[in-house]
């Protein structure tokens, strides 16, 4: 009898530590009208994303008025805003219109590799625009010799490095957890704290290396944004021409914008103590700064900027004036 209770226990405890090999994204409902509303709305904000970051994008290239560091970082941008939100989004929508909601073990392991990598990435190209604009607008006569390819080049590339090392010791830490219990993640993707929160090991190190790491980059990318644009005020209260001074302001503004509204949604998501996790409130938050930042990004970008705006209409222009001239002919 002893044996067989032995035996019993041996086989319960073999079973509860069995490793999951897939992973159930649970989202926002399970009301099948209100996934197809959401499944309609998703696709229009993504199309409108691609479109506004590659549109920017191909703006860059096409206008040789906007060949300038300050644009090479603003196309950059666009690029990771594009990615981070492929690669959220389609598994997404494809999520609204499936029964089952699955994503594979490896497959959730690259999605929350990427996500970190785009997020982490914008956090220091952010930080690198702000520095652009100071030697800009702090060094005018300077900036093309300060502002050289020796110089942003290698900052873009650092912000990617820097992404990539950070996503790889979170998602190395997340991932060499067992998860044993319930694959059900009450998220819209594999994100970092749900993980952690379905996970049956010791998730105390990896809490600590989450905020040790988010707020390291927080409180130094944000440093170098308020160093920066303290030293534009004292060159703005400098200035004696109000166009001089508008022109900044409308450069400088739209850059603030999307750093406060980035910055504000990051430090609310991961720089807090876990007592204060409320997975359905942080769905909303990360729906913001991995779908909609990306979608505002260039609406903030363009409108507000006057090269941007001339540009889009010499581009245009050009391009009427192509398809009159085929019409003609």
């Amino acid at each position: 009898m002893k044996l067989f209770n032995f035996f019993q226990v041996l086989l319960l405890s073999t079973d509860q530590t069995i490793e999951v090999n897939a992973f159930v994204l649970k989202g926002f409902t399970d009301s099948n009208d209100l996934q197809m509303i959401l499944f309609f709305l998703f696709l229009a904000v993504y199309l409108f994303t691609l479109l506004g970051n590659l549109g920017l994008i191909g703006l860059v290239i096409l206008d040789s008025r906007l060949h300038n560091p300050m644009y090479y970082f603003l196309s950059v941008l666009s690029s990771v805003d594009a990615s981070y939100s492929t690669d959220i989004t389609p598994n997404m929508l494809a999520n609204f219109i499936s029964k089952s909601k699955i994503i594979s073990y490896h497959g959730c392991a690259t999605q929350s590799f990427l996500a970190v990598t785009f997020g982490t990435t914008e956090c220091f190209l952010l930080a690198a625009m702000a520095y652009d604009r100071y030697v800009a607008i702090y060094n005018p006569l300077l900036y093309s010799m300060s502002m050289s390819p020796r110089v942003y080049v290698p900052l873009i590339i650092a912000s990617y490095v820097g992404g990539i090392l950070h996503a790889i010791l979170h998602t190395v830490a997340t991932f060499s957890l067992s998860f044993c219990g319930s694959n059900v993640i009450r998220h819209i993707f594999c994100d970092i704290p749900p993980l952690l929160a379905i996970s049956c090991s010791d998730t105390h190190i990896n809490e600590l290396l989450l905020f040790l790491f988010v707020s390291s980059i927080e409180i130094v990318t944000i440093l170098i944004v308020l160093v920066s644009y303290g030293f534009i005020l004292l060159a703005i209260l400098k200035m004696h021409s109000a166009e001089g001074r508008r022109k900044v302001f409308s450069t400088c503004g739209s850059h603030l914008t999307g750093v406060s509204i980035y910055h504000g949604t990051i430090l609310f998501m991961y720089v807090r103590p876990r007592s204060s996790y409320a997975l359905e409130h942080d769905m909303i938050v990360s729906i913001f700064y991995t779908i909609m930042i990306p979608m505002l990004n260039p609406i903030i970008y363009s409108l507000r900027n006057k090269d941007v705006k001339e540009a889009m209409k010499r581009v245009l222009g050009k391009n009427l004036c192509m398809d009159k001239i085929k019409f003609s002919h």
